[in-house]
């Protein structure tokens, strides 16, 4: 870092050595401390944090469809969904729509303010179009109050302003989708072709060797999904197969861990 070197001058009244002094203890004087980063998505997922929230230490026994909803006690959860989807004539489009909640502190917001919460939620919203060699990614986050975002699970819902996934009925499925931004959208209807698969050591996934660096990880790897795609303000009908991923947990990463490489094949 370089400083201003102030060159001394004899001065020739009191009121240039004032004026001097000043320019000197100006120049000198230290930079203010920089802003603290703002957090990410590593220090989220990491060990460190604040105490008193559930921690993924052992299997467990899934309850559905309770888990398909929220799980407060514990730090972060996503609902991840992607799919492949094919238009009449063979056109081809990838999509993704994922939802993630961060609990701020274990114990929720006791303030008399309808706007206080201990919820943040954000939302990931992408269509790929193969044909037209376009990808369209759009992201959103918001507070867990005042209806702008949240989770429940009977009826299951989650949403985030107007992107949702919504069961329909007690049962959860058929769940719809429903998202739209900058002449994007999909609106679909995902319904199950196969079991829930649980991940890892029965729904146990360690992602590390420290107790509790760990989550809660089903999936749903083969739901027939049928609906319409909009790109470029040009609505499409389509068909494919969709994949959800479900994750909770507290902490994830070691010390010196950035995160995971994570693949869906279909």
């Amino acid at each position: 870092m370089s400083r201003r070197r102030l060159l001394a001058i004899v001065p020739l009244c009191a009121a240039a050595l004032l004026a001097s002094g000043w320019f000197l203890r100006r120049a000198l004087a230290p930079l203010p401390a920089p802003s603290p980063p703002p957090a990410s998505v590593t220090a989220l997922l990491g060990g460190e944090g604040p105490g008193g929230f559930a921690r993924a230490t052992a299997p467990r026994d899934f309850r559905f469809p309770d888990d398909h909803g929220p799980h407060p006690e514990f730090r972060h959860e996503w609902w991840y969904f992607t799919g492949n989807l094919r238009a009449p004539g063979g056109r081809r489009f990838g999509y993704q729509l994922t939802f993630f909640r961060f609990a701020l502190s274990p114990d929720a917001a006791d303030r008399g303010s309808r706007w206080a919460t201990n919820q943040a939620y954000m939302a990931h919203f992408a269509v790929t179009d193969a044909q037209g060699n376009r990808f369209r990614f759009f992201e959103r986050t918001g507070r867990g109050a005042l209806g702008i975002a949240g989770a429940t699970a009977r009826p299951f819902r989650v949403w985030l302003d107007d992107w949702s996934a919504e069961g329909a009925d007690a049962s959860t499925l058929p769940i719809r989708l429903r998202a739209a931004e900058g002449g994007t959208s999909v609106d679909l209807v995902l319904d199950s072709a196969g079991p829930i698969v649980l991940q890892g050591d029965r729904g146990l996934s360690r992602k590390g060797a420290a107790p509790g660096n760990a989550s809660y990880y089903y999936s749903m790897t083969r739901l027939a999904t049928r609906g319409n795609v909009l790109v470029e303000d040009t609505s499409l009908p389509v068909e494919g197969s969709s994949w959800l991923d479900r994750e909770w947990g507290t902490s994830s990463l070691e010390k010196g861990q950035s995160g995971w490489d994570w693949f869906a094949l279909q």
